[in-house]
């Protein structure tokens, strides 16, 4: 068996039981622990959320803006124009 599918099946048989750990806390113990259960998924599961959407806010606003598109091109003219340059520089001295 190949590493990937040895790790596939790990996990396979830890999900599974999760899930049923999970089923069991909430539906057939105490009520107060099925309780503690599902407010603690639930804060786990907005903290992932808002947490995700802050890093991103954070990114947004920490990041600087890209250039205009007009800038780039115009950068690229020059390139090309230096570029045409030498190459016409090197055919002149090649010829001679």
């Amino acid at each position: 068996m190949e590493r990937d599918q040895l790790v596939g099946a790990l996990l396979l048989i830890l999900s599974v039981l999760v899930i049923l750990i999970y089923g069991y806390l909430v539906f057939f113990y105490d009520e107060a622990i099925a309780i503690l259960v599902l407010k603690l998924t639930g804060f786990v599961a907005v903290l992932g959320v808002f947490g995700v959407l802050g890093w991103i806010g954070y990114t947004l606003a920490t990041t600087p803006p890209p250039k205009p598109i007009e800038e780039i091109e115009k950068e690229l003219e020059e390139e090309l124009k230096k570029l045409e340059e030498e190459k016409k520089e090197n055919e002149h001295s090649e010829g001679t």
